[in-house]
């Protein structure tokens, strides 16, 4: 593995005008909302592009579906195609719960290394929510992908190798382990953190934002969550001096006036940060957090501008992104054109972003809020929404691109 200090100058992929991108439908009611999302994008680069941009769709086989014709829930066809194209859009993929791999989403982000899960948070106008001011919300999550209990070790209770971990910390720690207990190793490096804060980082200073927060439990788990704090502050201090200053500088030698072009690094501990999305979300911009704490804190925000249906998201890595639906697959709608495809729409707003066409991007995001506005939208939206008129899931990717 590349052990280099993460470049804060790298440079974006480039990609042609006629891109080839490989999709995987995903499973259950993936294919529905991949269905309404192709529309939606087709017609974005269409309008922005007058025909001089398109996009070469390519099907890979992940999931239920790459089991049934492949025998394997990720051939490795369908990463090899990835890596040779450096993209790829999802829809939700099942988690074999009996066999196969232990999950094909993880399984996905380790292969290709997509060391970064992004996930924007920003309140459509309109999306019913249990927030009273969601428009306050508009953060990015940054949740290190690779590595935390995500990627660790376990034995099974009373196992054999559980036996000799619990034998071996009494006979070196003097610690007693219930001899009943499942064991599990969490293991986070300073080579992933450094290279997850950089991203945020670069991604604060490209977009104006004036803050980096990082989010652990360092306050107990001191050498892996605390860690994770002492290397983001290294990192900023190593590789972005020039931009950065931590929250003690910015009070005392500032007077907490954020000088122009620079963003704070600051830390929060992971259970306080909960409180603070909640009673203070405008004061947050960037958040940066190891893999657990990251898929907590992102999904409760997702929750906060009106749940999963409208939340986008995206894994990157080094050369390599896939960006996907960030809710399950809902197999009890599949085929029934109902579910809200927002989602996986975003997702491939964010795909637009990262290739360099944001214009295309930004069609997109308009015509879902101009969507919501017009309180077209699917049943889950619909029945919290006074007068509003339900659509199916591929009449929602219509009512977008008509809104444009």
């Amino acid at each position: 593995m590349n052990t280099h200090h993460p470049d804060p100058k790298s440079d974006p992929p480039k990609f042609p005008d006629t891109p080839e991108i490989p999709y995987i439908e995903g499973d259950g009611t993936g294919p529905d909302i991949w269905k309404a999302t192709r529309h939606v994008l087709d017609a974005a680069v269409e309008r922005a592009y007058g025909g001089k941009r398109y996009i070469r769709w390519k099907e890979v086989l992940a999931g239920e579906k790459a089991f049934k014709e492949a025998g394997s829930f990720l051939p490795d066809d369908t990463l090899e195609v990835i890596r040779s194209l450096g993209i790829a859009i999802k829809g939700p993929l099942t988690t074999p719960v009996s066999g196969g791999i232990r999950s094909v989403n993880v399984a996905l982000r380790q292969e290709l290394d997509l060391y970064a899960c992004v996930r924007p948070v920003q309140y459509i106008p309109g999306v019913p929510s249990p927030m009273r001011f969601p428009e306050k919300v508009n953060m990015v999550v940054f949740r290190e992908n690779t590595e935390d209990v995500y990627t660790g070790l376990e034995w099974a209770a009373e196992s054999p190798f559980a036996r000799k971990i619990i034998d071996w910390v009494e006979a070196e720690t003097k610690r007693k382990i219930r001899s009943d207990s499942g064991i599990g190793i969490k293991h986070m490096s300073r080579f992933g953190t450094r290279r997850l804060v950089a991203m945020a980082i670069r991604y604060a200073l490209e977009h104006k934002c004036s803050s980096v927060t990082l989010v652990h439990k360092g306050n107990i788990m001191k050498f892996t969550e605390g860690a994770f704090r002492i290397w983001g502050y290294e990192l900023a201090r190593e590789v972005f001096f020039e931009d950065t200053l931590t929250e003690d500088a910015l009070l005392n030698e500032y007077g907490g006036i954020l000088p122009e072009g620079k963003v704070v690094i600051r830390d929060r501990i992971a259970d306080a940060m909960f409180q603070q999305i909640l009673l203070r979300p405008d004061e947050y911009g960037v958040l940066a957090m190891p893999n657990l704490n990251g898929d907590y804190i992102s999904d409760a925000l997702a929750a906060m501008v009106g749940g999963l249906g409208m939340a986008p998201g995206a894994n990157i890595g080094d050369g390599y992104a896939v960006f996907e639906a960030t809710h399950g697959t809902a197999p009890k709608y599949a085929g029934l054109d109902k579910v809200n495809p927002g989602s996986l729409i975003l997702s491939g707003a964010l795909m637009l972003d990262y290739m360099g066409w944001t214009e295309a991007g930004a069609l997109v995001r308009r015509g879902v809020r101009r969507a919501v506005s017009k309180k077209h939208v699917t049943y889950d939206l619909a029945r919290q929404m006074e007068g509003a008129v339900e659509v199916s899931c591929s009449g929602f990717g219509r009512v977008v691109v008509d809104h444009f």
